[in-house]
């Protein structure tokens, strides 16, 4: 059965770079991915997200709120992202003894583009959303593009912040990229997508090297140990799965991205009127957000602390081998400033 199956996919693979562009295009149309979307589903062995609407003073957003007891971390996610991605990238602070608060930001699944485009109104609809949820402080764990909006929550909203973390974030500007690589520009629009679900069914390993040739400027004999520490790596392995299902179906995160990507270009968030505990992370070797926007950000947020990541790609603090290393610094950061002191650490 196994074998007939990939004989399938390579066969419709085939017609649609070859053989017959429109019904084999038509076909990927219509199929649905083989990714359950549902909002309440199981997106990594043993995480499973729940999610819901509130209707805000400034519109709605959707949410996964998990946990019922210790301070509560507010996932800002990254671009190709939403609730489910944010929720993943920080589901291993449970141990931790932390809330997990994950939000889909504006453009991203079930959260309208219209709740706020700018940086500033994404960051008072987070406000908004606390303030529906009932909760008064948070800590702040922003991603790669999801990071000017976490700094700009933290310089707007200094009351509702005990600490933020920036992990592989922008910082400044960025310009408009003129001519992405093969793979981003495939992998952007719906047919894209789809055809890179069905070149991982075939070929899982395609995949990740295709990613890191994205995310890392690696030489090649680094980008092959890499992929060969993922492959080999059952935990880690099914981690990039799970990262790799959380960007689909593109269709529910590209005014999003498309947002995230103006925003960029309108300039930089306030890093100087920071006030609150800042770490930030940043791999040395990232070829998405290169280091330097670190770099930038920690000349300019008042006494923010920094962990490089040397020889670490974009999403080494998740899949890298230093991986536990990196987030348990992360951890006892935050540990450290959560209000009360430390919380309990979970047994989970």
């Amino acid at each position: 059965m196994r074998k007939r199956r990939v004989i399938r996919i390579i066969g419709v693979v085939l017609a649609v770079l070859i053989g017959v562009p429109v019904v084999g295009t038509a076909g990927l149309l219509l199929w649905d991915g083989g990714v359950d979307t549902g909002p309440r589903r199981e997106i990594l062995q043993g995480v499973r997200i729940d999610l819901r609407t509130a209707v805000t003073r400034l519109g709605p957003i959707e949410y996964d709120l998990h946990g019922t007891e210790g301070p509560v971390l507010l996932s800002v996610h990254a671009g190709l992202g939403g609730a489910d991605q944010g929720r993943l990238f920080a589901d291993w602070l449970r141990k931790d003894g932390f809330r997990i608060l994950s939000p889909s930001r504006p453009g991203y699944l079930g959260t309208p583009l219209e709740s706020g485009r700018t940086n500033e109104e994404q960051a008072d609809l987070l406000a908004a959303l606390l303030d529906e949820l009932g909760i008064d402080r948070v800590g702040v764990l922003a991603v790669s593009a999801g990071s000017p909006v976490g700094y700009t929550f933290a310089a707007r909203h200094p009351g509702r912040i005990w600490g933020l973390v920036s992990i592989g974030g922008l910082s400044r500007p960025r310009p408009a990229e003129t001519s992405g690589s093969p793979l981003r520009r495939t992998f952007l629009n719906t047919v894209g997508q789809k055809l890179a679900r069905l070149t991982a069914e075939v070929s899982f390993e395609t995949i990740v090297e295709g990613t890191l040739n994205e995310t890392s400027t690696y030489t090649r004999d680094q980008r092959a140990e890499r992929v060969s520490y993922i492959m080999g790596t059952p935990h880690v392995r099914a981690l990039f799965t799970s990262m790799f299902d959380t960007t689909f179906p593109y269709q529910e995160r590209w005014a999003g991205t498309d947002n995230d990507a103006a925003q960029a270009r309108r300039g930089g968030p306030p890093l100087e009127r920071i006030t609150a505990p800042t770490l930030l992370v940043h791999g040395t070797q990232d070829g998405d957000v290169p280091f330097g926007h670190s770099e930038f950000a920690a000349e300019r947020i008042p006494g923010a602390s920094r962990y490089w990541m040397q020889r670490e790609d974009h999403l080494g603090f998740w899949l890298g081998p230093r991986a536990r290393q990196a987030q348990a610094a992360v951890g006892t950061f935050l540990r450290r400033h959560a209000p009360g002191g430390s919380p309990p650490r979970s047994r989970e």
